[in-house]
């Protein structure tokens, strides 16, 4: 079968992204706070700019805003995976006026999720999806030797979703997500003769997060449809634990290490809220067109520096501003006019702050919703993005990065509640 075989060919690809790519993330940035957040877009929201609050399609997975979960229909089952590939290039400028550049290639899986019914008015979904990645690796020359920075980790959440239609036009949900997971903050200091120290920090999580969304679509005539979401998180203390670990390198060997300031996450760090509100307007099932706003007052959470070490960075209120459009020329026409042409664009102000500089993101982006041959049971969708992003610090840039990145998903659209008619 043709279908089949274009299906695992996807599987494979997404597999090698996975197995080739170095990180997901290789920014010095990542280095402060709890990493660098992500906002669980899916493929096809990438190449709209990361739009979704307010969206609310029955073919389309969108964790942004859990009521939209309650627009699947009776028969239809969902499942959507997808991976990037990115190509990072970095410039900065030293005290000196001397330029520095790199670049690194990374990537990987990077998002599972699916949709079912539970009802003629109810629907759910489940998945896991990165909370906050690190990765980094850098070095600079100090007096009678080098110091070498890396990083590692990251906080994924595994998450279960439902929301119902209490009356037309009305949606309401929820996810509950159990995160998890280990970030490592490395510093080396090598002298000039040969000696090596290694301090590790260590931060391991093993928690929960809620978040609540509502739904209301309003339709004007039979072509016109306006809708808007809104979407919240409370804010709450993480669970878990911190420590450093002092190790002294002699031949390759580790000798004695001191574990420092063991300590409970509870009470010292915490996760800020989050309110995001979109609104979208929808034009004969052709045209799609949303804005969203998101605030995240982090100047307010918690994050306590380890027993014996300074505070590293902290935090402000983060927002983010997203625009997209969708376009299908024809829905039932030729498969040219059957793909879903998508663009967007961001502009982030990140929750970090570095030697006094806030972190801003900004970058546009286009994606294509490819359809496989339909059947009765199958009406899958290759979505594809491609997104240039700058991230920099303000006022002082610092370190300038622009990326290039490649997101590659595929959505199974499966009837798996169909049921045939024997004749």
């Amino acid at each position: 079968m043709k279908i089949n075989r274009l299906i695992v060919s996807i599987f494979v690809a997404l597999s090698a992204l996975a197995a080739t790519a170095q990180n997901g993330v290789t920014s010095p940035y990542s280095r402060y706070g709890f990493g660098l957040l992500n906002d669980n877009v899916t493929a096809a929201q990438r190449g709209m700019g990361g739009v979704g609050y307010a969206m609310n399609s029955g073919r389309q997975i969108n964790v942004m805003n859990p009521a939209s979960y309650a627009a699947i229909d009776t028969l239809t089952f969902l499942f959507d995976i997808g991976g990037n590939l990115r190509q990072q290039w970095s410039n900065e400028t030293t005290n000196t006026g001397k330029s520095l550049t790199g670049k690194n290639l990374g990537g990987g899986l990077d998002y599972i999720t699916m949709q079912f019914p539970l009802g003629k008015y109810m629907g759910g979904s489940a998945g896991i999806l990165p909370y906050s990645q690190v990765g980094y690796s850098f070095g600079e020359t100090i007096e009678g030797g080098a110091s070498t920075f890396e990083g590692s980790g990251g906080i994924n959440q595994v998450y279960l979703g439902v929301a119902g239609r209490p009356f037309k036009g009305l949606t309401i949900g929820a996810n509950i997500a159990y995160l998890f997971g280990t970030t490592l903050n490395d510093t080396y200091a090598t002298t000039s003769t040969g000696h090596q120290s290694l301090f590790e920090r260590v931060f391991k999580v093993s928690d929960y997060k809620l978040e609540f969304g509502i739904q209301y679509s309003y339709r004007i005539n039979k072509e016109n449809k306006l809708s808007a979401g809104i979407v919240f998180s409370p804010a709450k203390s993480f669970h878990g634990h911190t420590y450093g670990v002092d190790y002294l390198i002699t031949n390759g060997t580790d000798e004695s290490p001191d574990t420092i300031g063991y300590t409970s996450l509870t009470g010292k760090y915490s996760m800020a809220a989050t309110w995001g509100a979109g609104i979208s307007y929808e034009w004969n099932d052709r045209l799609l067109v949303e804005a969203d706003a998101t605030f995240q007052p982090w100047s307010k959470a918690k994050y306590a520096p380890l027993e014996g070490y300074e505070k590293e960075g902290g935090f402000v209120d983060r927002y983010k501003l997203n625009v997209g459009a969708q376009f299908i020329p024809r829905p039932r026409g030729s498969y040219l006019q059957r793909i879903n042409y998508r663009v967007g664009a961001f502009a982030t102000r990140d929750y970090l702050t570095v030697h006094g500089n806030t972190i801003r993101e900004y970058g546009v982006s286009i994606g294509f919703g490819l359809p496989t041959p339909q059947s009765m049971t199958l009406r899958s969708v290759v979505n594809i993005s491609l997104e240039y992003k700058r991230r920099q610090a303000h006022p002082a840039a610092l370190i300038k990065e622009d990326y290039l990145m490649v997101t590659l998903g595929v959505n199974f659209n499966e009837m798996w509640f169909f049921q045939s008619k024997i004749r």
